[in-house]
Parts: structure tokens; sequence; C-alpha cells
């Protein structure tokens, strides 16, 4: 099952992301590695971010935001995990 992580960010996040932009991008390839990440990127302007998964369930995307250096350090304000139903394009 595909999901989408949706990160609503802070006011100062392309500033503040810098301390912890490489532990993040660790953080997120180690989610790669594991064959569960597949893309991310912030929305323009950069008040949003949008990750996508494929895992078994929900939790894994649980474990993965809850455990992010981008939302332990403050710069998420809130996120929220959507399941995605994948209509075309991918594996389809």
């Amino acid at each position: 099952m595909y999901y989408l992580l949706i990160y609503e960010l802070v006011d100062n996040y392309i500033t503040a992301r810098q301390a912890f932009r490489a532990q993040h991008f660790e953080h997120i390839k180690a989610a790669q590695a594991r064959g569960e990440f597949i893309l991310g990127g912030a929305f323009d302007p950069a008040a949003e971010a949008g990750l996508l998964f494929k895992a078994a369930d929900k939790s894994v995307i649980e474990k993965f935001a809850k455990t992010d250096p981008y939302v332990i350090n403050g710069l998420v304000k809130t996120w929220q995990i959507k399941n995605w139903n994948i209509v075309i394009g991918l594996d389809n």
C-alpha cells in the first residue's frame, strides 16, 4: 500500500532546516534502503512537504515521522498520513 506523509512546516523552515538536513536525509536514505521511501519534496512555497512511501501498513510511516529529525527538532508543526491509491504509474 502507498502512503503520503504530509508535513506542515514552520514559517522559518528554509533557514531552520540547515542544522538538521543531513540527519533528515540519512533518515530518508535508511527508509529508502528498506524499500519504504519512494520520493519526497516541499511544495512551493515551502509551507508543506510530501513524502511518498510504500509499506505493509501505516505504522511504518508513523514510526518514520516520529523519529524524523525535522519532527523531533520542531521544523514540522503537524503531520498526517494519507492512504494513496495509485491509479496509474509506478507499478501499474
